[in-house]
C-alpha cells in the first residue's frame, strides 16, 4: 500500500495534471494526502470545481503560512499515513506516465533500500540551461548508493529529492522523522542519516516526473542562500563533504553543451546565473556573520532566519 503526500502552496495548473496522472497509475495510491498552506489560495484556484468529488482519494488538510516548514509539514503528512510506503511529491511535479509508482516500488525488492527517488525531466518551455541541469542531476543510468560510495561520490552519495521520493515506512520510523525546523534539504539530511545506518538509496530513472523552473538570477540566489544555510546548520551531515566541486563541474559541462547546441550566447546567461548561485550559497554558509536585515532579504524562509539568528 502506498500513500502520496503533497505539500501545496498557491496551486497552479500543474496540480490538475498531477492528480489526473495519479488517478491513472498502474499501482493506484491508497490516498493522496494534501497539506495545503493557506486555505484562501486553494479555494480561489478551485472555485466552482469540486476537486475532492472528482478525486475521492484526496485527503485535504489546511495549514497557515506560519505553520509551514519543509520538514514539519512533511512530517505532519506522514503522520496521517499508515501505508507501508509513502511517496513525497511537490505540487508542480507531474508523472510522465502511469508507471511511476509501480517502478519506484520495484526498487524496494531489495530490503536494504530505504528510499527511492525519481528522474526529473523538464516541463515544456524549459530553457536550455535548466534542461541540461536536469540531465546532469538525473541521468539515464540507475544507481544504488550507500555509505561505501561516500569517498568517490561525495555529496552526491546522499543526493535525493522530495520532489518525487518514495520511502519505506519501517526505515523512516527507525531513522526519522525529518529534523525540524528545516529551511531546505530535509531529504538529503535524512538520506545521510539513513546511509550512515547501513541502508541504501535507489535512483530509478525509469520512474519519471516532469519538473523544472525557469528561475531568475535573484531566485537562484535566494534558493542557494537557503541551501547554504542548511549546510551551515547541519555540519554533522555536510561537514565532511564538499559540494562546490559538483557546481563547478555542472557549469563547465553546461557551457560545453550550449556550444555544441550552437547557443554560445547562452554562456553569458549561464555565467550570470552561476554567479548568483555561488554568491547566494557562500552568503548562506556565513549567514550568522552577515547583518540579519540582509539575511532576511536573501532568504525565502524569513521565519527560519528570525528564529536562528
Amino acid at each position: 500500500m502506498v500513500d502520496v503526500i503533497i505539500p501545496v502552496y498557491k496551486p497552479t495548473e500543474h496540480i490538475l495534471s498531477l492528480f489526473l496522472k495519479l488517478s491513472k497509475q498502474t499501482v493506484l495510491p491508497n490516498k493522496v494526502i494534501v497539506i495545503n498552506t493557506e486555505k484562501k489560495y486553494w479555494d480561489k484556484f478551485f472555485e466552482g470545481f469540486d476537486i475532492l468529488k472528482k478525486y475521492p482519494f484526496i485527503e485535504l488538510h489546511h495549514i497557515s503560512k506560519e505553520e509551514f516548514d519543509h520538514a514539519k509539514t512533511r512530517n505532519y503528512g506522514i503522520s496521517l499515513s499508515k501505508a507501508d510506503y509513502f511517496l513525497l511529491m511537490t505540487d508542480d511535479a507531474v508523472p510522465k506516465d502511469e508507471y511511476l509508482i509501480e517502478r519506484m516500488l520495484k526498487s524496494f525488492d531489495n530490503n536494504k533500500i530505504g528510499m527511492c527517488y525519481a528522474r526529473q525531466i523538464p516541463h515544456k518551455g524549459c530553457h536550455a540551461i535548466e534542461k541540461y541541469t536536469r540531465t546532469f542531476n538525473y541521468p539515464l543510468e540507475p544507481k544504488i548508493k550507500g555509505i561505501a560510495d561516500l569517498e568517490d561520490m561525495g555529496i552526491k552519495t546522499f543526493f535525493a529529492s522530495d520532489v518525487c521520493c518514495m520511502y519505506r515506512r519501517s526505515v523512516f520510523d527507525k531513522i526519522g522523522p525529518f529534523d525540524e525546523p528545516a529551511i531546505f534539504n530535509e531529504d538529503m539530511i535524512f538520506a545521510r542519516k539513513m546511509i550512515n545506518d547501513g541502508f541504501l538509496i535507489s535512483y530509478e530513472p525509469k520512474a519519471e516526473v516532469r519538473h523544472s523552473h525557469n528561475y531568475s538570477g535573484m531566485q537562484y540566489l535566494k534558493r542557494n542562500f537557503d541551501l547554504g544555510v542548511s549546510q551551515a546548520d547541519n555540519p554533522d551531515i555536510f561537514g565532511d563533504v564538499k559540494s562546490e566541486g559538483e557546481g563547478v563541474s555542472l557549469v563547465k559541462k553546461t557551457a560545453v553543451y550550449l556550444c555544441k547546441k550552437a547557443m554560445p550566447w547562452m554562456v553569458i546567461k549561464l555565467v550570470y546565473q552561476s554567479g548568483c548561485k555561488y554568491i547566494g550559497y557562500r552568503l548562506g554558509k556565513k549567514y550568522k556573520n552577515i547583518p540579519k536585515s540582509l539575511a532576511l532579504k536573501l532568504t525565502s524562509n524569513k521565519k527560519y532566519i528570525e528564529n536562528n539568528t
